[in-house]
């Protein structure tokens, strides 16, 4: 039985450990080679080469056949070449002349290791690229293996991620051997220190939750039409379902919440808010300031995407949220700048407005409280003419209706 040599064995062996092709360690190797003997055979031309039948390095001294040598280190005669090789040299072809290496020395041991170790270390980033640059946006599971300025090096396999502090969510803490999952930010080509950044704050990272918690969005029957996040706090996710029959907000709750518990427990008990998203801008302004309920929506601005959402005086702090979240987080979802007024301070506004426009006749009557700024002074109190489109209708013709009665009983005392 034929033996392995132990060179071959050493490269199979470091091959196998980094990942990377036999091929490449033996590229390295001749690499490494040439460097050390150019330190010892300093103005010839040099070229390794590993004889996979001996499993020997070898190296060789390569000349070029001319007509006139003019530098003998790199250059050997016509003449000269035929006589060792026959008629069949010719000028321009290369001839190699075998070194030794076993006198190469401890300074040329040291460049060849190093040359070795960077050429490998190139070959396992390259790899790493080629593999993580296609799962941008992946969620995977990793431990924690040490800390590094506030950021976080998580252990995935055989490699390492970088989860950097702005990446980790503020309601989170790890200690080193805790397992973590996170979403794959991006992959860093040229990096000197973890090549894969990973992120625990990325909406991705939600909608991956929701992918595999959830069986009707993994097959494509509920559709996540965006999400965003303030991470540790809020977050809030627009569904909608291809299916008449299936309550997309529903499928992602689940049976007593248990669908959003696990990923709310994942998430270290972020609170996430499930809306319906629709094509019609004010139904979906009007779901995602969800928990707070909305009076009335209208569209200050549809060329910027400005709406005005009325709500109830108690719904104000709700529909605002802790520091403006409630709000803001909406916003986001939407693509609308959102104006949330109250219903006390919508009153006060448009009761400042009609004052500046002076006091209509009394036996004409007057428009209701929500009548737009652009209206002329002496409309008619009808509340459908008078109010936009997607204002309460029912809440301004009873207050029309209450203005036109104060009017009447005017003109009786006036008589």
């Amino acid at each position: 039985m034929a033996t392995i040599n132990p060179l071959l064995q050493q490269i199979d062996a470091i091959a196998k450990e980094k990942g990377v092709e036999p091929e490449i360690i033996i590229s390295a190797v001749q690499d490494a080679l040439e460097a050390a003997a150019r330190k010892r055979y300093k103005s010839e031309a040099l070229r390794a080469r590993f004889n996979q039948d001996s499993g020997q390095l070898e190296l060789y001294a390569v000349k070029k056949i001319v007509t006139e040598v003019t530098d003998p280190s790199t250059q050997v005669s016509l003449e000269e070449a035929q006589q060792l090789y026959g008629e069949e040299a010719e000028v321009d072809m290369e001839i190699e002349f075998p070194r030794p290496t076993e006198d190469l020395g401890r300074i040329a041991a040291q460049t060849a290791k190093q040359v070795i170790f960077q050429k490998v270390r190139e070959a396992e980033r390259e790899n790493v690229y080629a593999e993580y640059s296609q799962r941008v946006g992946d969620v995977v599971s990793g431990m924690v293996k040490r800390f590094e300025n506030g950021d976080i090096i998580v252990e995935l396999g055989r490699v390492e991620a970088q989860l950097p502090r702005k990446e980790q969510s503020r309601a989170e803490n790890y200690t080193v051997g805790d397992r973590v999952r996170a979403v794959i930010r991006g992959v860093n080509r040229s990096a000197k220190g973890p090549q894969i950044v990973l992120s625990r704050t990325d909406p991705a990272l939600l909608i991956k939750l929701f992918e595999q918690e959830v069986p009707e969005i993994y097959d494509g029957t509920v559709v996540i039409r965006g999400a965003v996040r303030e991470a540790g706090d809020r977050a809030k996710v627009a569904v909608y379902s291809r299916e008449r029959d299936v309550d997309p907000v529903g499928a992602c709750v689940g049976m007593k919440g248990t669908r959003v518990q696990s990923i709310i427990r994942e998430l270290r008990g972020e609170k996430i808010d499930i809306v319906e998203w629709s094509e019609d801008p004010i139904v979906f302004v009007t779901n995602a300031i969800s928990p707070a309920k909305v009076q009335r929506v209208s569209i200050v601005d549809d060329s910027e995407k400005v709406m005005e959402v009325v709500v109830e005086d108690k719904q104000l702090s709700l529909a605002i949220g802790k520091k403006g979240q409630n709000v803001r987080l909406a916003a986001k979802l939407t693509g609308w700048k959102i104006d949330i007024k109250s219903d006390e301070e919508k009153r006060r506004e448009v009761e400042a407005l009609l004052g500046g426009l002076g006091e209509p006749p009394s036996d004409e009557g007057t428009a209701g409280p929500d009548t737009p700024s652009d209206s002329p002074p002496d409309a008619s109190p009808s509340a459908e003419a008078a109010a936009p489109t997607d204002v309460d209708v029912a809440a301004q013709e009873e207050e029309a209706g209450e203005t036109a009665a104060v009017a009447a009983d005017d003109s009786d005392h006036g008589q």
